[in-house]
């Protein structure tokens, strides 16, 4: 069971990035998928989650309003569309997936067992 992220790159700050993670090896279809970070210094946080039904969102206060998580289950592949992004959204991005199925509330960082190897995004300023 593999998650491949990727995306990640230098941006200015105000600019726009999107972040794909890819799940191969089994489904995650039923389960939250979330992106969560560590920046310079800091430990890892939740930055945003999607239930199973693609339809209940969670984001982290930080990021409300410029970030957009999506999923597409066709492509068992999740999404993190970051704007305005600032200096201090600079971090490694991390996509992660739930082991339990059909949870509802996605935003709590123990939830999530299984992880990609990230993403590095810089925002300058």
């Amino acid at each position: 069971v593999q998650l491949q992220a990727s995306g990640g790159g230098l941006v200015q700050a105000g600019g726009s990035l999107r972040l794909f993670c890819a799940a191969s090896g089994r489904s995650f279809t039923s389960a939250c998928m979330g992106w969560l970070r560590q920046g310079p210094g800091k430990e890892r946080e939740f930055v945003a989650g999607v239930n199973w039904t693609g339809r209940k969102l969670a984001y982290a206060e930080f990021v409300k309003g410029r970030f957009t998580i999506a999923r597409e289950e066709a492509k068992n592949t999740v999404y993190l569309q970051m704007n305005s992004l600032k200096p201090e959204d600079t971090a490694v991005y991390y996509c992660a997936a739930d082991l339990t199925i059909y949870r509802s509330d996605c935003q709590y960082p123990s939830i999530y067992e299984r992880w990609g190897q990230g993403t590095l995004v810089t925002v300058s300023s």
